[in-house]
């Protein structure tokens, strides 16, 4: 039987200034994303998983995966912090990876993308931000971990920023923790609402702000 899926891709920031502890938490949080969502039966049918990392350059370490056969990619902090190339790649998997609609059956939902960055980016990333906001390709929601991120940047990208001051363990702990609530939520919504309804997401935790 034909499922329909539910797409999420992670883009994560591994530039050297995630060394350390923060790329620790970003290990961690990943461990939990993935217990949390394989303890719950809609997670295990619908959610596929893709993991994107950027540092000097931008790489799919896992491909579009179901849950159940993800392996926790090998993530290490260095370089800078490409983001226009991780905008690109990302473009290029949802084009490739996502099933659109037929006329003889429904595509995959929506994905839902989650993109998460502490620095500035160090490449041309402008153009690649607006197609991919303009196409209204996925959910995109971007999280500015710590005081070096211009959240103006992430705005033009995406509508929903969240950030959080300090780059602190409990941030990014959080930030993943509300990840997994979040593709929940998003799981067991999108089965009632329409395919173009905004995505319905859980209050962030106390650590973390939606920026208006």
């Amino acid at each position: 039987m034909f499922i329909r899926r539910l797409p999420v891709y992670l883009l994560l920031d591994c530039s050297a200034s995630m060394t350390g502890q923060p790329i620790e938490q970003v290990r961690q949080g990943l461990r939990a994303l993935l217990d949390d969502l394989s303890t719950e039966p809609m997670a295990i049918e619908t959610v596929y998983l893709s993991v994107i990392t950027f540092n000097s350059t931008a790489q799919q370490l896992i491909p579009l995966t179901e849950l159940m056969q993800f392996k926790e990619p090998k993530i290490q902090a260095s370089g800078a912090t490409a983001l226009g190339a991780a905008l690109r790649l990302l473009k290029d998997c949802l084009d490739k990876e996502v099933r659109k609609s037929t006329e003889d059956q429904k595509g995959d939902w929506k994905p839902l993308v989650f993109l998460m960055t502490d620095g500035m980016p160090t490449d041309s990333w402008e153009m690649a931000a607006d197609e991919i906001k303009e196409l209204k390709m996925a959910n995109l929601i971007a999280f500015a971990a710590g005081s070096g991120t211009d959240v103006a940047n992430l705005k033009r990208i995406t509508n929903i920023v969240l950030k959080s001051d300090e780059l602190s363990p409990g941030a990014l702990k959080a930030f993943f923790q509300w990840m997994s609530q979040s593709i929940l939520r998003t799981g067991k919504s999108v089965q009632v609402m329409a395919q173009s309804a905004p995505v319905d997401l859980p209050p962030p935790p106390p650590q973390i702000q939606i920026v208006p």
